[in-house]
C-alpha cells in the first residue's frame, strides 16, 4: 500500500509541475490522476519489466484497434438507423458478464462499450455483469459475449 501511495503522490506532483497550476480544483485533478494511473500501473505488484513490455504494448495496440473498429462500425450502424425514415430500432438491455478478475478490467470494458455509439453500460452488478442499453438489442445481444471475450483477453494481457 505504501508503494501505491508513493507512486500516486509522485504522479500527482509530476502533473502539478507540468501544469504549473496550484488551484484547489487542479490539485484535486492531480490527485485523482495520480491515484488512477497508479491503479492501472499497480506498483504493489512490482515494477514493469522489460520482458513483459513488448507483449503488453502489442496487446494494447490490438485493443485500441479493436476499439477503433467497434466505434467506426457502430457509428455507421447508428447513422444508418437515424437516416432511415422508419427509424428501425429495437432498443433493449443486454446482460454481459465481464469475466474480468479485477474491477479496473471491468471498468475498462464498460468504458469501451460506452464509447461505441448505440450502446451504453447502465449498471455493473455485484458479479461484474454489465447491463448494456442498446439501440438494437437483437444484433448487439448476438455478438456481445464474443466481443467481451476478445476485450477480456487483450485487457488481461495488458494488465498482467
Amino acid at each position: 500500500m505504501t508503494r501505491f501511495l508513493l507512486t500516486a503522490f509522485v504522479l500527482a506532483l509530476a502533473y502539478l509541475a507540468l501544469t504549473a497550476n496550484l488551484q484547489p480544483s487542479n490539485l484535486a485533478v492531480g490527485a485523482a490522476l495520480g491515484v488512477g494511473v497508479a491503479a492501472l500501473v499497480r506498483p504493489d505488484r512490482g515494477p514493469l519489466t522489460l520482458s513483459r513490455l513488448p507483449g503488453a504494448a502489442w496487446a494494447l495496440a490490438q485493443y485500441l484497434g479493436l476499439l477503433a473498429v467497434d466505434v467506426l462500425k457502430c457509428g455507421l450502424n447508428v447513422a444508418q438507423i437515424v437516416l432511415d425514415p422508419k427509424l428501425p430500432i429495437r432498443p433493449g438491455i443486454v446482460a454481459v458478464r465481464s469475466g474480468m478478475t479485477s474491477d479496473i478490467g471491468t471498468a475498462l470494458s464498460a468504458h469501451a462499450l460506452t464509447l461505441t455509439p448505440g450502446e451504453m453500460v447502465m449498471e455493473i452488478g455485484e458479479d461484474n455483469t454489465m447491463y448494456i442499453h442498446c439501440l438494437d438489442a437483437v444484433s448487439s445481444g448476438a455478438s456481445a459475449d464474443e466481443a467481451q471475450t476478445k476485450r477480456r483477453v487483450l485487457l488481461e494481457k495488458i494488465m498482467a
